[in-house]
């Protein structure tokens, strides 16, 4: 099984294309992975090769999820759907099958080489799929995160050994992180929250995706309030979110409540990151969105990356970055 740097060869695509013999310096990717600009573009096919190389790893992140998470039901009283293993004639009707949403290995890669030491400790308090445990063991870090589903859990685990890797996870709620991480331990904070009620993951009460809307806010403020306890001073904590629409359809601000909650917990807006997105099957969507009630199609994610402590020592923690 390669390692991570014989996972890479030396030589990548740039931003427009061409083949970069990256054992040259001086090359943004060469010292990046790509270029550290405010906006990524996941469509770029020097990201989806990256991806592709991520992928044939033998990563299985949808695996413990079911495949029809993702609210595509607009008529579904519940404004949600539901995963295979629901009663689906409890919630009122029969739901549709489509792909759940799938952690992309590159964004995870980056955020990993940009704003967590080598070989630090990463908490993950949204765990979810196997991505992000996979790749912060594979480049030689820490990964511990938090599960509520005992069955995503278990598919973790199977994947990471099939490929070689030992990530840990652990089924609980993230609210009891005291339980396995003390204050003060980690290098890093990185997760992707559930976004409200857009992705139904259980029929847990303790679930997020199964509250109100007032106590999905409070849970998810302890969850961010945990997890910067367990930050170590001079360091980042990042998540990856986006906007969801309310009953009426506009939206609830879960971007801006998110930078509310870190910065209620002492941390500071540092760097904001418009994530591109795979169109999919946005060009389909579109018409029909904006000419019945002038929605746009949300073809992006926020990646909000905040900063415990003094900023005036970043350079001297993290020093230049070159990726070998």
């Amino acid at each position: 099984m390669k390692n991570y740097n014989e996972m890479f060869n030396t030589k990548v695509n740039n931003l427009f294309g061409e083949e970069v013999d990256v054992s040259k310096k001086g090359q943004l990717e060469k010292e990046f992975i790509v270029p550290p600009f405010s906006v990524l573009d996941t469509k770029q096919k020097y990201w989806q090769d990256r991806k592709n190389i991520w992928k044939d790893l033998g990563i299985k992140s949808e695996l413990g999820r079911g495949d029809n998470l993702e609210n595509i039901d607009e008529n579904n009283k519940f404004g949600k759907c539901l995963p295979k293993t629901f009663d689906a004639e409890k919630y009122g009707k029969k739901m549709e099958s489509n792909q759940t949403s799938i952690f992309d290995p590159v964004l995870c890669e980056l955020m990993y080489k940009w704003f967590c030491p080598n070989s630090g400790k990463i908490y993950d308090c949204f765990a979810g799929g196997s991505v992000r445990g996979i790749v912060a063991s594979k480049m030689g870090y820490n990964y511990i995160g938090i599960d509520l589903r005992q069955e995503q859990v278990q598919a973790n685990r199977i994947n990471a050994k099939e490929i070689g890797v030992a990530p840990l996870w652990y089924c609980d709620d993230s609210l009891n992180v005291d339980k396995y991480l003390n204050d003060d331990s980690v290098d890093m904070v990185f997760s992707c929250p559930p976004y409200f009620d857009l992705e139904v993951y259980s029929d847990k009460p303790n679930d997020l995706s199964n509250m109100t809307w007032n106590d999905f806010k409070e849970s998810y403020y302890k969850i961010i309030q945990k997890a910067c306890n367990k930050l170590k001073n001079n360091s980042f904590a990042v998540f990856v979110v986006g906007d969801m629409r309310d009953k009426d359809g506009c939206y609830r601000d879960f971007v801006d409540y998110t930078k509310e909650c870190f910065i209620k917990c002492g941390l500071k807006t540092y760097n904001e990151i418009i994530l591109l997105n795979a169109l999919g099957t946005a060009m389909l969507r579109c018409k029909k969105a904006f000419n019945s009630n002038r929605k746009l199609t949300k073809v992006h994610q926020n990646v909000l990356v905040f900063y415990k402590g003094d900023t005036k020592k970043i350079k001297e923690k993290f020093g230049d970055l070159f990726i070998d």
